[in-house]
């Protein structure tokens, strides 16, 4: 089963995760200084937050997968879209470890398909090995690290 992806970046992630936390009656699943996320299941939405920045905003959207095979199905929807999408490959970001491959839509806003092998490691990660076509990279560019 599929869950959607919606990132977002904040000025004041303090502040942030008060609210969501009130709008979604759910504490982050995950929660770190610079990062919070929650797995909900109504709606089913993989729902995170990165800040501090000086550009909040949507950050990006993304389809997360429960197996390789369903990352298999969302990454050729995303090269049938005929736009610029990165080859899958491994990535450690956003506090997890997995396979993720990217794609950007007509107006430039990047989705991510991706699969999680381990989530809860101790760093938030680094720029995504993924290899990108250059409006993906220009695109992911703008994201704090990988994913955020």
């Amino acid at each position: 089963m599929k869950r959607l992806h919606v990132s977002l970046s904040v000025r004041d992630i303090e502040a942030s995760i008060k609210f969501y936390t009130q709008l979604f009656a759910s504490h982050p699943t995950v929660q770190r200084e610079d990062y919070a996320k929650w797995l909900l299941d109504d709606p089913r939405v993989n729902f995170s937050i990165v800040g501090p920045t000086d550009a909040p905003g949507l950050s990006h959207l993304g389809i997360q997968v429960e197996s390789s095979e369903e990352l298999q199905e969302v990454h050729a929807r995303m090269q049938a879209t005929q736009g610029p999408v990165s080859d899958i490959a491994d990535a450690t970001c956003c506090y997890a470890r997995g396979q993720k491959g990217w794609a950007t839509d007509p107006q430039g806003v990047a989705w991510e398909g991706f699969f999680t092998h381990e989530d809860g490691l101790q760093h938030f990660g680094s720029a995504s090995p993924v290899e990108m076509t250059p409006a993906v990279k220009e695109q992911a560019g703008q994201q704090k690290g990988c994913c955020g």
